[in-house]
């Protein structure tokens, strides 16, 4: 059960036996971008075919958060894991697009798409 005095919190799913789904809400920041960056270390292993972070629930994506996302791209690219961001809201979108960092991840508009992308 997440912290209900946490900024920020991410529930862990899967779509296909070698699929992750971090399910992210709240605000990433500063003090909270460690809330995503834990299961993104936890779960960006050999054996895993994709990581697939769901933004849908995120209110506020600050500097950390966006670190978070690329540091996750990147290991993710060492153990040729596959990336994925779902990002719909401008909460999500709007940093992303602001930074050029919509060129680095490869964005879908919802965890179905991902599902469609990794069947299992």
């Amino acid at each position: 059960m997440p912290d209900p005095t946490a900024l920020a919190s991410v529930v862990v799913d899967r779509i296909a036996p070698d699929v992750v789904v971090l399910h992210v809400s709240g605000e990433l920041d500063t003090t909270s971008s460690s809330e995503l960056t834990t299961p993104l270390n936890t779960h960006v292993v050999s054996g895993t075919r994709a990581i697939v972070v769901d933004l849908g629930g995120v209110k506020f994506l600050g500097s950390a958060g966006l670190e978070a996302l690329v540091l996750g791209q990147q290991r993710a690219a060492m153990a040729d894991v596959d990336f994925v961001v779902v990002a719909s809201s401008r909460a999500a979108l709007r940093p992303i697009e602001a930074t050029g960092l919509g060129s680095v991840f490869t964005i879908l508009g919802s965890v179905d798409e991902a599902a469609e992308r990794y069947p299992s």
